[in-house]
């Protein structure tokens, strides 16, 4: 029995034999890449965990994920946003998006409402009480931000949020579904 696709990208094998092939042959392409191509996806997974885990330990006491605090970041931009366009924004899914609201929803920090003129949709905002905790979060994540900016000059800072923006927007899968 053979491969079951003819896309050599895909080839799945049904023995374990010919799937060691298929890795030994990506493990020689590998050896092709440069230093940087290696280390770019650690690097990028080391910087993300890093705030990610930082950031659950300070807010973890005040009942919020970091998660939810970007959610609630991208609310404060001032207008209601739909479900999707949260998702879009906070670069999530509307499922995960969805779920994180209900809980909001019940700590009375969102606020929910059926959109004007999209019966489908529904709007988000940010309650007076979602304001308050954003800014007690906003206030308690200083030294995260400070640590951040603290190894690298302004300059450098908009340079790298320059070069993220640009390898979200190459990565995007809307553009690889076209």
């Amino acid at each position: 029995m053979g491969a079951t696709s003819s896309n050599d990208s895909c080839v799945r094998f049904p023995t374990a034999e010919k799937s060691y092939t298929a890795s030994r042959a990506s493990l020689e392409q590998m050896k092709d890449s440069t230093q940087p191509e290696r280390e770019l996806p650690l690097a990028l997974r080391a910087a993300y965990m890093s705030l990610h885990r930082n950031t659950d330990a300070k807010f973890d006491v005040h009942g919020v994920t970091a998660d939810q605090f970007v959610l609630l970041l991208a609310l404060s931009e001032g207008r209601a946003l739909t479900q999707r366009e949260l998702a879009d924004r906070i670069s999530s899914d509307p499922s995960t998006v969805r779920a994180m609201l209900v809980l909001l929803e019940k700590t009375k920090l969102v606020e929910r409402a059926c959109h004007p003129t999209d019966s489908r949709a529904k709007t988000v905002t940010l309650t007076t009480a979602g304001k308050r905790k954003l800014r007690k979060l906003w206030k308690v994540g200083q030294s995260i931000r400070d640590d951040m900016y603290a190894c690298m000059t302004p300059d450098e800072a908009e340079t790298l949020i320059s070069l993220l923006q640009k390898i979200a927007c190459s990565l995007s899968l809307e553009k690889s579904l076209v």
